[in-house]
């Protein structure tokens, strides 16, 4: 039932206009922004202490509570809701509209984080001393070498995956799986394509990072473990779980 619901859901997105995900997209890059920024305020607050890592990575769950609520367009979740038709009718034509719908919600979503980091950094809407906890925040999405990336987000990729095919089945708790597996990628310190490109983003307008850093050494590969958790791993499980029982 689960799989169905899902799988419905998939079909619904690839069957929207180009426009109307490209604004949904932009919208959750900028609503996932807030991750960071809710984050900051919490560590601005807190004493440096062996646990505080454990209480602002609540804060990472903000930007994803106002996405998956408001039912906005987020690259990451598509790596299972498209991925399952494509599955139950391998052909040309759903395989185009799969390709077409990641690319249009990534770049949105890219173009969503890349503004609000901007914003951020060049207007006195953040406070310089905000501004520097965000700064220091970020810095763990380039401080890993390129296969240690793709390993470090294979997991995201998975947990966003997961907490998607949780959600149908959830009833009133949907707040809680998103806060919780949410929670767990930036306390396990694992990487993700998006909210992880409003903090690259920040190091780049900061000029702690330059565009070919941001994109050759987090974007590519975070992406392709992304793809790889939510995608090679938990959708591929998932339909094997059913499709005997589909026949």
């Amino acid at each position: 039932m689960i799989y169905e619901i899902v799988r419905r859901i998939g079909e619904d997105e690839m069957a929207r206009p180009v426009v109307s995900l490209w604004w949904s997209g932009l919208a959750a890059g900028l609503s996932i922004s807030f991750s960071l920024l809710a984050q900051a305020v919490l560590q601005q607050h807190l004493d440096p202490t062996g646990w505080r890592p454990l209480v602002t990575s609540l804060g990472y769950s903000i930007g994803f509570l106002i996405v998956v609520l408001a039912r906005q367009q987020l690259f990451t979740e598509n790596t299972i809701t498209v991925v399952l038709p494509v599955m139950a009718n391998w052909s040309r034509d759903n395989l185009g509209r799969a390709a077409r719908l990641w690319v249009v919600v990534l770049a949105a979503n890219f173009a969503g984080t890349l503004f609000a980091s901007a914003f951020c950094s060049f207007t006195p809407a953040v406070s310089p001393e905000l501004k520097h906890e965000m700064i220091e925040i970020s810095r763990h999405v380039l401080a890993y070498g390129w296969s240690a990336s793709v390993i470090k987000a294979i997991p995201a990729g998975f947990l966003i995956a997961a907490m998607v095919w949780l959600l149908p089945s959830a009833e009133g708790g949907q707040v809680w799986i998103i806060v919780v597996m949410t929670w767990l990628i930036s306390a396990g310190g694992f990487l993700h394509i998006v909210a992880g490109s409003a903090e690259a983003f920040m190091l780049m307008w900061d000029g702690a990072a330059g565009v070919q850093q941001v994109f050759g050494g987090f974007i590519a590969p975070v992406l392709i473990g992304n793809v790889l958790g939510g995608t090679a791993m938990f959708a591929l499980l998932t339909y094997a779980q059913v499709m005997k029982e589909m026949e």
